[in-house]
């Protein structure tokens, strides 16, 4: 089954920092939540926020699809990875000195409870086709003592191996981001800090990034945006790995004092909902415009008509890539 295009985006220039829009669409058949959610490049965290009352396995009527994003904080380059957003941003470089004009983005797997990716300033160091995967000593005890499943030492390349066909390394020891051969994973806790990718968009985005391609990951669980004038948010279920563990009220709160509206202007209800549950699709915090049920009533509901992923679901074509892209860096 073919996705839908991938979540490609030109970059405002008027002072904007929200791209995309949330669609609304009626499934039909046997299609789940996962199924829309991966067809419109979105994680399963994103689709289930989106949508509180559906069923996840037999969603039925209007289903928000939530494409719109606010964009991460500047510098927008490289690679920008927000943890509790659960998405990565890649900015492809244009002519040398001028700023990029595109942002691709994709949802990702994060590190499961107890685990966590490092925060702040890396490059991607190394790229791999068909990667081998040693498994740490760690992650065996620990699936071993949860789970009572005993993983090999070493996973061969092949679909069975849970890096995927396509990995690129990071220069924080031992994260990587990569494939998966369980994407329905993503947009949930599943790793030990790496971030996984859908397949398809691992094949997407690996012939781009090269080596080289700056990263930054960030701790982002609340993001205002200025969608063309209207000041929206979205807030995220925040990582309590992190040493900042200011609770999701408080962050709402110094976020707010960065939005140039009056007080008075400002929707507290709104407010107080984004500050207690997480809510992906931006939400105008202004009085004066449409609270977020008024403004999906309006939108047009589309069929959604395609073939659930079945059996299938973890295939994906590769493309074939030139030897200059299987550069590794000492």
């Amino acid at each position: 089954m073919a996705p839908a295009a991938a979540a490609t985006f030109t970059l405002p220039t008027d002072g904007s920092t929200v791209v995309g829009q949330v669609l609304v669409v009626e499934p039909t058949g046997n299609n789940t939540l996962p199924d829309i959610a991966r067809h419109y490049d979105i994680g399963y965290e994103e689709i289930a926020r989106a949508n509180p009352e559906q069923s996840v396995w037999t969603p039925h009527g209007a289903v928000v699809v939530p494409r719109q994003f606010i964009l991460p904080p500047k510098p927008w380059q490289g690679v920008v990875l927000n943890i509790p957003q659960r998405r990565l941003y890649y900015f492809p470089t244009t002519a040398k000195g001028q700023p990029p004009q595109q942002v691709i983005t994709y949802p990702i797997s994060i590190a499961r409870e107890g685990w966590s990716t490092p925060l702040g300033a890396t490059r991607i160091k190394a790229k791999f086709k068909d990667p081998a995967w040693f498994v740490p000593k760690s992650i065996r005890d620990e699936h071993l003592r949860e789970d009572g499943v005993e993983l090999p030492e070493y996973f061969p390349p092949g679909p069975d191996n849970p890096m995927g066909m396509l990995a690129m390394q990071t220069g924080f020891p031992g994260i990587f981001i990569h494939a998966t051969n369980r994407p329905w994973g993503v947009g949930l806790r599943t790793s030990h800090g790496c971030l996984h990718l859908y397949p398809e968009d691992a094949a997407q985005i690996f012939p781009q990034m090269k080596v080289g391609t700056p990263v930054r990951v960030i701790d982002e669980p609340v993001l205002v945006g200025n969608d063309g004038g209207r000041w929206v948010m979205a807030t995220f279920e925040p990582v309590d790995e992190y040493p900042d563990k200011v609770p999701l009220e408080q962050r709402v709160a110094q976020a707010l004092s960065t939005v140039p509206l009056p007080p008075d202007e400002i929707d507290q209800e709104r407010v107080t909902q984004l500050a207690t549950t997480p809510q992906p699709v931006p939400v105008a915090l202004s009085a004066s415009e449409p609270g977020l049920d008024d403004w999906l009533s309006e939108l047009p509901v589309e069929p959604y008509n395609f073939e659930p992923y079945g059996i299938d679901a973890n295939n994906a074509l590769l493309p074939r890539l030139p030897a200059s892209e299987e550069i590794e860096l000492p």
